[in-house]
C-alpha cells in the first residue's frame, strides 16, 4: 500500500526542502522505498537525470537522501527565470517555451494533469511519497491555479504537515495565520505542525505551543504538534539559498584563494560545494572589481543568460580586471556559461537569449560558441586524454570524470583536450581551463590534482588528502535524519500517513 505525506511551509526558506530530505532518509533507513516529489519548482539550479532530463536540484538531494536515483518525474515542472516576468518552462525534463506568469497560470489545468500523472508513477513504484510544497499555501489569490501546495495535496489526497521558521520571528502568528487564511477543505488537510530552526531552551516555547494547539482544537481542527527542530549547521545543499552560502564561504581561511564571480543570472552554484570542503581552499563570491586581486583562481560560473552576464561584467569593470589578473598569472576557470565566456566570441543567431546576436568573449581560449535551438542535457562520463601538456590540469591524464551538461550552445575551435562529437566539453591551456561539465569538482582525484598544480605555482607542497564528496554527503544525510528522529514525533508522522484524511 502506498502512503504519502506533504510538507508545506508558512513561507519560503522555512526549511521544507531539508525536512523532506530528512524524512526521506528516515523512511529509507526504516526499510521503505521512498521518493520525494515537488510538482513545480522555480530555480536556476538544475540537474540532468539518467535519461538526460532536467530537474530541480532540491529533489536530487532529497532522492539521494532517500537512497534513490534522482529522476525527473520527482520534479515534473521546472521554471528557470530569465527575468522578473519571464521563465523558461521545462515539462517532464524537456524545455517547452519561455512563458510569462500570466500565461503560465492560464494553463493550470494542463499543469495539474502533468503533476498528477507523474505522481502516479511514484504511487506505482514506491512505498512512500514525501511531497514538498512551494512558498506558502496561503497565497489565496492563486489558490484556483495552484498545483504545488494545497492544489497538489488535493490531487493526490495527501495529509499535510505545516512548517514554521522561528528564526525569522513571529512563528506562532505565521502558523496560525496560514491555517486561518485557508478555506475549510484545505484547513482540514493539515494534520501536523513543526517549528524549525530554534536556538535556545525549547521549554520556553511550551506555553505558546500549548495555547496555539488549544486554540486550533477549539476550532474543531485535528492537528498534532510534531516537534521543535533545533538549529544545527548542516552541509546539505538547500534550495536557492545563495546568500547563505556567500556568508558562510567568506568566513573560511585557506592557502588557495578562489573567487567565484557572482553574475546576475548565475546558475548551478552547487558546482562549488565540493570544492569548498577542501581544507586548503578559501572560496569567496565577488560582486565588484575592487574585490579581485588576492586570489589564486577566478571562476566564471554557469549562467542562464551568458550574453547579458558577460555584457554586465564589461559594464562593471570585472571583465577587464579578470583579463589583467590572468595576464599576471591568476588561473581562470569557466564552467558552462563561464566556459563560453572564455572563448573569442558567442553568437546567438536564433535569439535564444535575447536580441543581441554576437558578443566578444575574454579570448583566453581559441573557441567560439553558437547558441542553438536544441538544449544539451545529459550525464557524462569521460576519460581525459593522455597528453595534457603543460596545462593547468596536467597530471589528470587518463582520469575518469563524471558530471552532467545543461547548455544551449555548441562550442567549436582549435583548443581542445576532450571532445564529444563536434562539441568540446573540456579544454585547457597553461593558466585556463573551461568545461561544460557541471559537478566537475565532485571528482576528487581531478580536483586534488588541479589544486596541487595551483599549489605548485605558489611554491607550496602538494597535498595527498583524499576527500570523497559522496561519502561526505552520506554523513550529512545521516546527521540530518538523527536530528529529526531526536526532535520529531515520528510515531505520529507514521500514524498520519497510515490514517490519511
Amino acid at each position: 500500500m502506498h502512503r504519502k505525506i506533504m510538507v508545506q511551509g508558512t513561507g519560503s526558506s522555512v526549511g521544507k526542502s531539508i525536512i523532506v530530505a530528512g524524512l526521506c532518509r528516515i523512511f529509507a533507513q526504516d526499510g521503505y522505498r521512498v521518493s520525494p516529489f515537488k510538482s513545480q519548482n522555480m530555480a536556476l539550479n538544475s540537474f540532468v537525470d539518467i535519461e538526460g532530463l532536467e530537474m530541480g536540484r532540491a529533489q536530487v538531494v532529497q532522492a539521494e537522501s532517500g537512497m534513490e536515483i534522482p529522476r525527473a518525474f520527482m520534479n515534473p515542472i521546472l521554471l528557470k527565470p530569465n527575468s522578473d516576468n519571464n521563465s523558461q518552462l521545462i515539462i517532464e525534463g524537456k524545455p517547452v517555451k519561455n512563458t510569462s506568469a500570466q500565461e503560465y497560470f492560464s494553463n493550470c489545468s494542463y499543469l495539474k494533469e502533468v503533476a498528477l500523472r507523474n505522481y502516479q508513477k511514484i504511487e506505482r513504484e514506491f512505498d512512500i511519497g514525501v511531497l514538498e510544497g512551494g512558498g506558502s499555501p496561503a497565497e489565496i489569490n492563486l489558490r484556483e491555479y495552484d498545483c504545488v501546495n494545497m492544489g497538489m495535496a488535493e490531487l493526490v489526497d495527501a495529509p499535510v504537515i505545516l512548517v514554521g521558521n522561528i528564526e525569522i520571528g513571529g512563528v506562532f502568528a505565521s502558523l496560525y495565520g496560514t491555517i486561518a487564511l485557508l478555506d475549510e477543505k484545505d484547513r482540514k488537510r493539515i494534520k501536523g505542525l513543526i517549528i524549525n530552526k530554534f536556538r535556545g531552551d525549547a521549554e520556553l516555547l511550551k506555553p505558546g505551543i500549548d495555547m496555539l494547539m488549544a486554540r486550533l482544537k477549539s476550532e474543531g481542527l485535528d492537528i498534532k504538534f510534531l516537534g521543535v527542530i533545533p538549529y544545527e549547521r548542516l552541509d546539505i545543499e538547500e534550495e536557492d539559498v545563495l546568500a547563505k552560502k556567500i556568508n558562510d564561504y567568506t568566513k573560511k581561511e585557506g592557502e588557495i584563494k578562489i573567487s567565484v564571480i557572482r553574475t546576475d543570472k548565475m546558475s548551478n552554484y552547487t558546482d562549488f560545494d565540493a570544492l569548498n570542503q577542501y581544507p586548503d581552499v578559501a572560496l569567496n563570491y565577488v560582486f565588484h572589481k575592487e574585490d579581485l586581486g588576492e586570489e589564486d583562481i577566478i571562476i566564471l560560473p554557469g549562467s542562464k543568460n551568458t550574453i547579458s552576464d558577460i555584457e554586465k561584467l564589461k559594464e562593471n569593470g570585472i571583465f577587464e580586471r579578470v583579463k589583467e589578473l590572468k595576464n599576471r598569472g591568476t588561473v581562470v576557470v569557466g564552467i558552462c556559461g563561464g566556459f563560453q565566456m572564455l572563448g573569442e566570441e558567442i553568437e546567438d543567431p536564433h535569439h535564444i537569449e535575447g536580441d543581441q546576436e554576437r558578443v566578444k568573449g575574454f579570448g583566453f581560449l581559441k573557441i567560439k560558441t553558437i547558441m542553438e535551438r536544441v538544449k544539451y542535457t545529459q550525464q557524462v562520463e569521460r576519460v581525459l586524454e593522455s597528453d595534457l601538456g603543460n596545462s593547468v590540469i596536467r597530471g589528470c591524464e587518463n582520469l575518469k570524470v563524471r558530471g552532467y551538461e545543461i547548455h544551449q550552445g555548441v562550442t567549436v575551435g582549435e583548443d581542445s583536450n576532450l571532445v564529444k562529437e563536434e562539441n568540446f566539453i573540456l579544454t585547457a591551456n597553461e593558466s585556463v581551463f573551461g568545461t561544460y561539465i557541471h559537478g566537475i569538482f565532485d571528482n576528487e582525484e581531478f580536483t586534488r590534482r588541479f589544486l596541487n598544480n595551483v599549489r605548485e605555482r605558489k611554491g607550496l607542497k602538494p597535498l595527498e588528502d583524499k576527500f570523497s564528496f559522496a561519502e561526505f554527503k552520506e554523513k550529512e544525510y545521516n546527521k540530518l535524519a538523527t536530528l529529526l528522529r531526536n526532535n520529531l514525533d515520528m510515531a505520529s508522522i507514521y500514524e498520519i500517513m497510515n490514517k490519511g484524511l
